[in-house]
């Protein structure tokens, strides 16, 4: 089971604070360090000093750090044109020497976009499905070769395809709650299907219906990875279980109902329980980054027990 840390940053939070994270993520012994992809604060916080971009952030990440992977969940599809984000993410691979993820979603927070002046459409899925189709066209494009596309949203003509990424293939991550559509995209295109913030029985439903659309896309279910995204709220007893639940406005209740909360033991059982859903890897929503000592408790005594 892969324990990966993912930040929410535009709850609040410096580029050195990530900074900070992302070091202790690599020197604590997880497996990558993910960020959402979002340029306004939600729920009651004040978001200071103010958002920053994922995809500069983790060109920084890149050169500042060594193994870990790094990634996004998700990129709001509705932020990039996808010719330049093909762009972005490919130098940001050859940047960090081949060790990026690309997460890419729809987009919804409609919110963030009225803020700041970005169009969004009435019609996402069917852009999404163009995006996905051209950045993997672009990076799979042999050099020396051009990519051609015409769709409803996007059309690219004689595209150089250019730069290829580090990796022969970065690897996609495509997320979701959606019963047809998002488990069809998954089966053509992902190499990684991710369950955001649901039960067990839930992700255990999905799994199996992104399964059945990989077999009949003609690929095998084994080959993309399963992976959930939960709250993490651990502490080595109960006031400290509280403490840091108090710290991102939250109850222990319902973190330990919703999310992974509680000792380590506690954690590590429920951990155990989506693995038996089908779940290999865990993205542990931190929401205190200030907090490392949180970090340090996790990987001492629930990453340990689970590597």
């Amino acid at each position: 089971m892969d324990l990966r840390i993912f930040t929410e940053p535009q709850q609040g939070a410096t580029y050195e604070t990530l900074l900070t994270v992302a070091k202790a993520t690599e020197d604590l012994g997880f497996d990558a360090f993910f960020r959402s992809d979002h340029y306004l604060k939600m729920g009651d916080v004040d978001g200071l000093p103010g958002p920053t971009d994922a995809w500069i952030t983790l060109a920084g990440l890149a050169r500042e750090t060594r193994r870990i992977r790094l990634g996004t969940l998700m990129t709001a599809g509705t932020f990039r044109l996808p010719g330049v984000l093909a762009i972005q993410v490919a130098q940001v691979d050859q940047m960090s020497g081949g060790r990026v993820e690309l997460g890419l979603g729809a987009g919804w927070f409609e919110e963030e976009h009225k803020a700041y002046g970005i169009p969004f459409p009435k019609e996402k899925f069917g852009r999404l499905e163009e995006q996905l189709a051209i950045v993997t066209g672009l990076w799979e494009t042999k050099l020396g070769e051009t990519f051609d596309f015409r769709g409803e949203y996007y059309t690219l003509t004689d595209s150089p395809a250019l730069p290829k990424p580090a990796q022969d293939r970065i690897p996609v991550l495509i997320g979701g709650h959606g019963a047809t559509r998002t488990p069809r995209l998954a089966g053509r295109y992902a190499d990684e299907f991710n369950m955001p913030f649901a039960s067990i029985e839930d992700s255990e439903r999905q799994f199996g219906r992104v399964r059945e659309a990989v077999r009949a896309a003609g690929r095998r279910p084994e080959d993309l990875v399963y992976s959930n995204a939960l709250v993490v709220c651990a502490g080595k007893d109960d006031q400290e279980v509280a403490r840091r639940a108090a710290a991102i406005g939250r109850e222990v209740d319902e973190l330990k109902a919703n999310g992974l909360a509680g000792s380590p033991a506690e954690v590590v059982e429920k951990i155990g329980r989506y693995q038996e859903a089908g779940s290999q890897r865990i993205y542990l929503q931190v929401l205190d980054l200030h907090d490392l000592d949180h970090l340090e408790l996790i990987s001492a005594q629930v990453q340990s027990q689970l590597s």
